[in-house]
């Protein structure tokens, strides 16, 4: 099919995260500034220099069959619960192609072959590697489990996903580290802008809390290690921020044409205006501190969607908690948005949920969408002393209530090691 340019909507959101199982309990937990983070518990965190993280809410081996939670790496579980979510928010009762009702075939069904995933994750079944590892070294061969390749596979959460909801139109899995899961939402537009599918289901998911990825990252000096004040280790902006705080789950949203969106008559909670995409080139893991990749990757997205800066009043921001990704990201919107970004109110929700990796574009785009659906931003938590260097609005102490009038629009930025640059922007109806 040739390309088309069709309105992509969002129909659909769902969640499961450290503040809550579902996005409405999330949602919640944001706007009263929760944080997620605690202690890790168990002899095998006691000696790491990093012991908190940002685990679940809700542990998917509660809400999952235990047959089925077994063959599933833990963050291929997180995005099927989340894609679960947003289906059925969508109002889809039934996989595609199948009818489980008259509201089915009245037309909430899907044609399987218009129908796709997109679902990232930056790590991968890497919980399972390194258990099924240890199950081979003390238990020996024949106790690894036959299920290990299909869990540990990058590609699972989407694979399992898109057999879920019967998805024939690709199943697709984005590897960009921490922007996997904005870039996964950023394909889904493309596939039904350029006529491929009509419905997608996309975000990200991530569960890397093991001792040797939290080890890993400790030693890299990019994670918090203030172990004595779980709650308020992750602090963007801070001047005393030291790092990220590991977190887990996954973020999901149902994407749609704007025409196969009304023609079933489906609550819309807002546009999808595009994506924007840059990289840096400069080092594997640093990020560019003058914030020339991510201006790119903003300018990309105005030159792409014809954007109004003066339109924009909302940003989930990157900021990770780390000295300098939190100012190159501001520095690079300084340079491109100019005094447009005064008018900014900017949220940096990894304050209350931690650093989800790859699955944080996911739940990042969920919060945005939500914020211009209700027009109010969530608070960013634990600035006690804003850094000199930050040199714009801040959401702070309390959420903000965003303009009531006229459409509004808002900005999602991802960033990732190997230089990786994706922005999302998103307008009310």
């Amino acid at each position: 099919m040739s390309p088309t340019n069709r309105t992509v909507v969002v129909t659909g959101i769902g969640a499961t995260t450290p503040l809550g199982g579902d996005s409405a309990s999330t949602w919640e937990g944001l706007l009263a500034g929760r944080s997620g983070v605690k202690p890790l518990e168990g002899e095998r965190f006691a000696e790491l220099p990093v012991r908190i993280a940002a685990q679940a809410a809700v542990d998917p081996g509660e809400v999952l069959p235990r047959p089925l939670a077994r063959k599933l790496d833990r963050s291929a579980q997180f995005a099927l619960i989340a894609a679960r979510e947003a289906w059925a928010d969508a109002g889809y009762t039934a996989p595609a192609g199948t009818v489980a009702s008259a509201a089915d075939a009245a037309g909430a069904s899907v044609v399987p072959e218009r129908l796709g995933t997109v679902i990232a994750s930056g790590i991968g079944g890497v919980t399972t590697l390194l258990d099924q590892y240890d199950v081979l070294k003390e238990k020996g061969v024949r106790r690894v489990s036959p299920h290990t390749v299909p869990m540990l596979m990058p590609n699972g959460p989407s694979a399992n996903v898109g057999l879920e909801v019967n998805a024939r139109a690709g199943v697709h899995t984005p590897v960009s580290a921490c922007a996997s899961g904005a870039e996964a939402i950023g394909y889904a537009v493309e596939m039904i802008r350029t006529g491929r599918a009509d419905v997608v289901v996309a975000g990200g998911t991530e569960a890397a809390i093991h001792p040797l990825p939290i080890a890993a990252f400790a030693n890299m000096m990019a994670m918090s290690k203030n172990n004595e004040d779980p709650t308020g280790a992750s602090r963007p902006y801070d001047k005393g921020r030291d790092g990220f705080v590991l977190g887990e789950g996954a973020g999901v949203v149902v994407l749609e044409s704007a025409e196969h969106a009304a023609a079933r008559g489906a609550r819309v909670y807002c546009e999808v205006l595009g994506q924007g995409l840059s990289a840096d080139s400069h080092h594997i893991a640093q990020p560019e501190p003058t914030g020339r990749g991510v201006a790119a990757a903003v300018q990309n997205l105005l030159d792409n969607t014809g954007l109004d800066p003066a339109e924009l009043v909302h940003l989930n921001a990157h900021a990770t908690s780390t000295p300098q990704g939190d100012t190159a990201e501001l520095k690079a919107l300084r340079q491109v948005l100019g005094d447009d970004l005064d008018h900014i109110a900017i949220s940096a929700t990894k304050s209350m949920t931690g650093h989800l990796l790859g699955g944080a574009g996911g739940i990042e785009t969920v919060a945005t969408v939500l914020a211009l659906y209700h027009r109010i931003a969530p608070p960013t938590i634990n600035v006690h002393e804003l850094d000199d260097d930050i040199d714009a609005d801040i959401v702070r102490g309390e959420p903000r209530k965003l303009p009531v009038d006229g459409p509004i629009s808002a900005i999602n930025n991802s960033f990732g090691f190997g230089g990786h640059n994706v922005t999302l922007a998103f307008r009310t109806v």
